[in-house]
């Protein structure tokens, strides 16, 4: 199995996008969606990004925006790839000319392999726990035999998500054997804030998974 791709979501400050550039992470999330407590309008980004360069990947976060509103993030230059979590199409994802993550979210054991091969198109598929109240970012896990058949039936680009943390992720991956995993309340003091040394546990408990 490949290295671990390890993103973290929900970044709303420099001071931690430069510490988490640092920390072995692959990339981070920058969540432009005005309902979340962790939204960032594309006017800040070039704040939240200052000294971060090239040294992670970064993924602006959108929940059925408007072909504008993306627009005018993939404009700032500064997002090298877009995560989509609402009813977007393959086709209104892939027509940014950026690479795309694509969430589903679980509901129990369902088989999700006809909805993933809708999006053949994504960089990677993003697995998070479906919730009545929120499209993401809920804190909480699903069954992880979930991703598990995904990756069975061939799909190497699978992202887990949803309620990981240090303590559980390394059982995550041995279960899952995703392609990259994804946490952002898991590693947070509240909405938008990150703990560095819980972000710093978490990348490490993964690595050594």
């Amino acid at each position: 199995m490949a290295e671990i791709w390890i993103k973290i979501c929900g970044v709303t400050r420099s001071g931690d996008a430069r510490a988490i550039s640092e920390s072995g992470a692959d990339a981070i999330g920058l969540v432009c969606y005005p309902p979340s407590r962790r939204h960032v309008p594309p006017e800040r980004f070039a704040e939240v990004l200052e000294g971060v360069g090239g040294k992670v990947e970064v993924f602006a976060l959108f929940v059925d925006s408007a072909a504008a509103a993306v627009e005018a993030v993939v404009k700032t230059g500064l997002v090298t790839g877009l995560q989509f979590h609402g009813g977007e199409s393959a086709g209104f994802c892939e027509s940014f000319g950026l690479p795309y993550m694509k969430a589903l979210r679980v509901r129990c054991d369902e088989n999700l392999l006809p909805l993933v091969n809708r999006y053949d198109s994504a960089q990677s598929i993003l697995l998070d726990t479906w919730d009545n109240s929120a499209p993401g970012g809920t804190g909480k896990t699903f069954p992880w035999e979930v991703a598990a058949a995904l990756v069975a039936a061939g799909k190497d680009n699978i992202v887990l998500a949803g309620g990981l943390r240090a303590g559980n992720v390394a059982t995550a991956i041995r279960k899952a054997r995703p392609r990259g995993i994804d946490t952002s309340s898991g590693v947070e003091i509240e909405p938008g804030v990150k703990d560095l040394s819980k972000v710093n546990d978490f990348i490490k408990e993964a690595r050594n998974a």
